[in-house]
């Protein structure tokens, strides 16, 4: 299994958690919450990463916790982060999540698939040697 310790994931809202419809929340993204739960299970530091501020950015982080999704930061490089203009804006994380992406947003099977391309593939072909390294084995050792 993929190990994601420590990374940290930002992960835009409107357009990629959910359907654009700000400043309203639109419909969620087929497998955005299901994704994002497999990925902190698997370590990951989830950063919400929008442009959206004040009320529709409270309603936007309440709407995320309902569906199960605690977010390491808003909007922030960590919790205890105070605004400071001499400090770049920027987000600092290994992984961005947008639709903004070039080549558009792949949707959330495609972002796992990116992210864990080897996961089952992986598992199946581990299986298999294992079982062959068995055969073998039962073969030369009667």
């Amino acid at each position: 299994m993929v190990d994601f310790s420590g990374i940290k994931i930002a992960v835009d809202f409107d357009g990629t958690i959910v359907e654009h419809e700000y400043p309203s929340i639109g419909k969620e993204k087929l497998f955005a919450f299901q994704t994002l739960k497999e990925l902190e299970k698997l370590g990951a530091r989830l950063i919400l990463w929008t442009f959206r501020a004040g009320k529709e950015l409270d309603e936007a982080v309440e709407y995320c916790r309902k569906n199960g999704i605690e977010f390491y930061a808003v909007n922030k490089n960590y919790p205890e982060e105070i605004f400071d203009e001499t400090v770049s804006r920027k987000i600092d994380a290994d992984i961005y999540i947008d639709d903004k992406n070039v080549g558009g947003f792949p949707g959330w099977s495609g972002v796992w698939q990116i992210l864990t391309p080897y996961n089952s593939q992986q598992q199946e072909a581990e299986k298999k040697i294992a079982s062959a390294r068995k055969n073998i084995f039962k073969k030369l050792l009667p």
